[in-house]
């Protein structure tokens, strides 16, 4: 691992990548390059985590392509389209499809710069959620079922007695299961511990 944020330049152009890098190096980020898409998704499961500038026009696979397939896979890395001269179209669609941004080569440093830290921006906002709900989920592991009952209850939304009465358990049960839960999550408010219930996914339903 490197202290450094990584951005990986996917471009089959070996000017752009040489320009790119030089660029971003000397902006003190970690580079890797990839001469195509298809270079890129081949490892693109163990590579470490970073920004992705795609170029939208390149043989095999073009950039639309490469994001649709991270998608697919299920990486969530954030991509930054780069396209050439009249490919706005493309670079919308690319926006439409979850990309932080598009760049029109040549790409000017201040505006690249900008866009990859937006790019980290969301990457550590993913991995803060990620690891709030690993967080809640190990909260939630001390709760009884029907603790977790009552809890999903009050995260939907509803009061006391309705709970009871959806659980088949009378109003005062459902008021000691919530004094429980919120000794247990170290809830000091009910606020509190919806929100360690909504990380976890709970009251979505």
């Amino acid at each position: 691992m490197t202290d450094k944020r990584l951005v990986h330049i996917v471009d089959d152009e070996d000017g752009v990548r040489r320009s790119a890098s030089f660029m971003l190096k000397t902006s003190g980020f970690a580079v890797q390059t990839w001469p195509s898409g298809v270079a890129f998704l081949k490892e693109a499961r163990h590579v470490e985590p970073g920004c992705v500038l795609l170029d939208v026009r390149m043989p095999e696979m073009d950039g639309l392509e490469v994001q649709q397939e991270l998608h697919a896979r299920g990486i969530a890395l954030p991509v930054i389209v780069l396209t050439g001269h009249g490919d706005v179209s493309l670079a919308v669609k690319a926006m439409k499809a979850g990309a932080v941004d598009f760049l029109e080569k040549p790409m000017e440093s201040r505006a690249l710069i900008d866009a990859i830290n937006r790019g980290f921006e969301r990457l550590e906002a993913a991995e803060d959620v990620k690891a709030r709900a690993a967080d809640a989920e190990t909260l939630l592991g001390a709760l009884t079922v029907r603790e977790r009952e009552v809890l999903e209850g009050l995260a939907q939304g509803y009061p006391n007695k309705t709970i009871a009465y959806d659980l088949g358990i009378s109003a005062r049960t459902v008021e000691v299961h919530r004094a429980n839960v919120m000794a247990k999550l170290g809830a000091k408010s009910l606020s509190e511990a919806l929100r360690i219930a909504f990380a976890a996914g709970m009251g979505a339903g």
